[in-house]
């Protein structure tokens, strides 16, 4: 049990003493005239031995006083930089994630993709692989927020498309991390928050996904079927947000869920109306997983560090990667939207949280 002076909590996390573990300082950017702003939600697997990360590291140029500038990349795959002057009355920037220009909504950063490697699953550097950027018209505002699942001999990497069109989920594969197969949007704007199941259940795929509405509905997880991993349907409603409690705001997958013998064990995200992100679990039926077996009434991880809970968007602890080892769940997360983090957590403890 892990406590702070201002509250009692239910956190159960064991993060490491080295964190941050990757801070924006400790990668280079992809041009000299870029500056890495942040590091955020790496996706998590071993490859020939090694635990890599595969980061989504937000670049923006330089800034100069009194002027925002931003990347972004058009549909033939080259970078523009747009700048507008701080004072223009048309410059709407209460979100210091996006911003809005004459009605038209941009984001600050641009986000690609970079692996790091580790023999130790804590010092990580970079080496031997290129980045992933952003390819076509529905990823000219960057990729973010990768996942990665093996199946298989094969690596599928699902990750949110940004670009005017909305926000949908892409899908890449690869065997060796040299060659990758580009399988396109399969889940239109909006959506993102994609985690595939590890193995398939009865013949089918299985992905958990958050489709949004602002009007109807709400953000909330959700679970589709697949022949193939790239044509979706038999989509089902499986979590909404619950009023008044820490995930009243919205929900979304993390990682891949774990197979245990209680049921695929999910780590989720949920936020309150005051943008505050913690991390919970659900179980599911391993046979039906559309159906919720339990769900925390707690979190289990919440922003209670401090670089947890100061950065470029304070009071948030968001994981889509994770190592298994035995009863061993060590969770690679983004805190604070601005360094990389890691903690260990017991599956049997997680479990004993939801009986």
């Amino acid at each position: 049990m892990i406590a702070t002076k201002e509250k009692k909590t239910t956190d159960i996390a064991r993060r490491f003493p080295e964190n941050p573990i990757l801070l924006p300082s400790a990668i280079p950017p992809s041009r000299p005239e870029m500056k890495v702003e942040c590091l955020l939600n790496p996706g998590a697997f071993r490859f020939d031995g090694r635990i890599y990360l595969l980061l989504r590291v937000a670049e923006r140029p330089v800034q100069k006083p009194g002027a925002i500038s931003f990347p972004i990349i058009d549909a033939d795959g080259e970078l523009q930089i747009l700048e507008f002057d701080m004072a223009d009355p048309l410059l709407d920037l209460s979100d210091p994630r996006t911003l809005r220009y004459d009605g038209i909504e941009y984001l600050t950063t641009l986000s690609h993709l970079r692996l790091v490697a580790s023999d130790d699953g804590i010092r990580f550097q970079e080496g031997g692989f290129a980045s992933l950027t952003g390819i076509g018209d529905h990823e000219t505002y960057g990729i973010e927020d990768c996942r990665v699942t093996q199946i298989g001999d094969t690596y599928y990497l699902t990750f949110t498309e940004v670009s005017p069109h909305g926000v949908g989920v892409g899908l890449r594969s690869t065997k060796d991390w040299q060659h990758f197969v580009s399988h396109g949007m399969i889940l239109p704007a909006h959506n993102k928050d994609c985690a595939l199941f590890p193995e398939q259940i009865q013949g089918k795929y299985y992905a958990l996904h958050r489709p949004s509405s602002p009007n109807l509905g709400g953000n909330y997880i959700w679970i589709a079927e697949s022949a193939d991993l790239e044509y979706w349907g038999n989509h089902r409603c499986i979590t909404h947000t619950r009023r008044g409690m820490w995930d009243s705001s919205r929900v979304g997958a993390g990682a891949s869920p774990i197979r245990t013998a209680e049921g695929w064990l999910e780590i989720y995200h949920g936020a309150n109306s005051k943008n505050r992100y913690c991390l919970g679990a659900l179980l599911l039926d391993l046979d039906e997983p559309w159906k919720v077996l339990a769900r925390s009434h707690a979190p289990v991880m919440e922003p209670i560090a401090a670089y947890e809970r100061t950065g470029f968007f304070g009071n948030v602890v968001f994981t889509n990667g994770h190592i298994l080892d035995g009863d061993i769940l060590t969770m690679y997360y983004g805190a604070s939207d601005s360094v990389v983090c890691g903690a260990r957590f017991s599956i049997q403890e997680i479990l004993h949280t939801l009986r």
